[in-house]
């Protein structure tokens, strides 16, 4: 085994919180100065609610130039591991742990879970950024 200790750094980017339609899903944007890579993982527990086609979860990953603003979703083409945007809809999709590898270029990014429907019990829901490859 190699030390991993001092080459990579986890930031939270949702606390751990039960998401639903009056609770933020929005995440606090992560700096990505200072690494060559990161890791965006987003961890959803079972849902409270039944889910279906018009109550879901979409998990997405937004970037920007700058901290507080101007973020937009992440590019297919500058995740890897799948696509933004995953949708979560029947309970046999919920507990999950969802991740992608970011490879753009902006500075910051951070996770987007959007609730659609009526989500009156909620989610448990959290996000981290693992940065990579340490400078």
């Amino acid at each position: 085994m190699k030390d991993t200790q001092n080459r990579v750094l986890a930031v939270s980017s949702i606390t751990p919180i039960v998401g639903n339609n009056t609770t933020e899903g929005t995440g606090t944007g992560v700096d990505l100065a200072g690494c060559e890579g990161a890791q965006l993982i987003a961890q959803i527990g079972a849902s409270g609610d039944t889910l279906s086609g018009s109550v879901y979860l979409t998990v997405g990953w937004q970037e920007s130039d700058v901290e507080g603003s101007g973020y937009a979703d992440i590019a297919a083409a500058d995740l890897t591991g799948g696509d933004d945007g995953v949708v979560i809809d029947d309970a046999a999709e919920d507990a999950v742990v969802v991740q992608r590898g970011y490879i753009g270029s902006k500075r910051y990014v951070r996770a987007y879970i959007a609730f659609t429907g009526t989500h009156t019990n909620g989610t448990p829901i959290s996000a981290l950024v693992v940065k990579h490859y340490l400078r």
